[in-house]
């Protein structure tokens, strides 16, 4: 039996607004330790960017996202700033 290697990814564009949730959301990793935590925060994220979905603050409670080190308030009020900026 051989295994085949992964298939190859295709990273978003910079200037995409999937790029600009998942970067705000690892400038936070200190306070998310878990890699699915954070990418199920950036959907999240991009979900409400895009209309569809919940608040940070609501999303941070509803996912059950593990946070180290600040309160989910204070996370909640951080990831609002920055989303703020980008969707200027």
């Amino acid at each position: 039996m051989t295994t085949l290697p992964p298939p190859g990814t295709i990273e978003f564009p910079q200037s995409s607004l999937e790029k600009k949730v998942y970067s705000i959301v690892e400038n936070f990793s200190e306070h998310i330790p878990i890699t699915n935590d954070k990418n199920r925060l950036c959907y999240c994220l991009f979900k409400f960017m895009e209309g569809e979905g919940d608040p940070p603050k609501v999303s941070l409670r509803s996912a059950k996202i593990k946070i180290v080190g600040i309160s989910i308030d204070e996370l909640a009020q951080k990831l609002d700033a920055e989303l703020k900026k980008i969707s200027e």
